[in-house]
């Protein structure tokens, strides 16, 4: 499946597993043919044809019975370790550049959201709500946010769960923030002034309307806001809301490809 945000991607995993044993043949014996009870006794059949023939035969039904136990046991391992562990992702769009670039694959950590909860600086992989297309602020649809004024704190409660977008958490449950020229300005739940975000690793907004939200707002109990680092071209939580813990497929800690780019997140 594809991480999509207006800017979002996702990798496919590869590879299919191998494996195989060999077996040796029936062996040839020399000698006088015998006839009677000592050819009986020999395992020598009436028409003359080698006594391995039948243990052959079970020796490759055995064969083939475990290459495809190898197999089928490689492939549900696969699977079990992308859904429930690790998972790999290609990033799509340019989004969340200059951290990851279009093409840029990542491995997602699934397990971590099981004992702790997301937190604000990370990188994640998350389901959006419906509407994200048409940019739709909370539940009622066709309402959009005002530019110039707040972005979006509610959110349209229906996941859309057949998509993935990636973007970093700026802010988390109780967070009051506003938006100046792309920055994000957090007064953390139970502190009492604004502190900008140290981002280094964001694009510059270049002075588009998207980058300027003066109004504060302030996330609701168990949402993240979410942010992509191409604050002047991406489709976030500033248009569509805060995201629910529950969304939220997990953190992205590994760039693997491409190999100029390999290292932690």
């Amino acid at each position: 499946m594809g991480v999509r945000s207006r800017r979002s991607g996702e990798g496919q995993p590869g590879g299919p597993p191998d494996g195989g044993l060999t077996q040796g043949g029936p062996q040839a014996s020399g000698g006088f043919p015998k006839t009677g009870s000592a050819a009986r006794g020999r395992g020598a059949s009436p028409n003359g044809k080698g006594a391995g023939t039948p243990k052959q035969a079970k020796s490759t039904t055995a064969w083939f019975i475990e290459l495809i136990a190898i197999i089928a046991i490689a492939v549900l391992l696969a699977f079990g370790i992308q859904a429930f562990i690790v998972k790999p992702y290609r990033i799509p769009s340019g989004s969340m550049e200059p951290t990851l670039k279009v093409g840029q694959r990542v491995l997602v950590d699934r397990i971590g959201t099981h004992f702790s909860e997301p937190h604000v600086g990370e990188i994640t992989v998350f389901h959006p709500p419906e509407g994200t297309t048409n940019e739709q602020c909370g539940p009622t649809p066709r309402t959009t946010i005002n530019y110039g004024g707040a972005a979006c704190d509610q959110t349209n409660p229906k996941e859309d769960a057949g998509v993935n977008f990636i973007k970093r958490i700026v802010a988390g449950p109780g967070d009051t923030i506003y938006i100046k020229e792309g920055h994000v300005y957090r007064r953390a739940a139970g502190t009492s002034r604004f502190v900008r975000e140290q981002d280094s690793y964001i694009k510059p907004c270049g002075g588009v309307q998207e980058c300027n939200f003066p109004t504060p707002i302030t996330i609701p109990p168990g949402h993240w806001f979410m942010m992509g680092d191409n604050r002047g071209d991406s489709d976030d939580s500033r248009f569509w809301g805060p995201v629910p813990t529950s969304w939220v497929i997990g953190d992205a800690f590994f760039t693997y490809w491409p190999p100029d780019r390999i290292g932690t997140l």
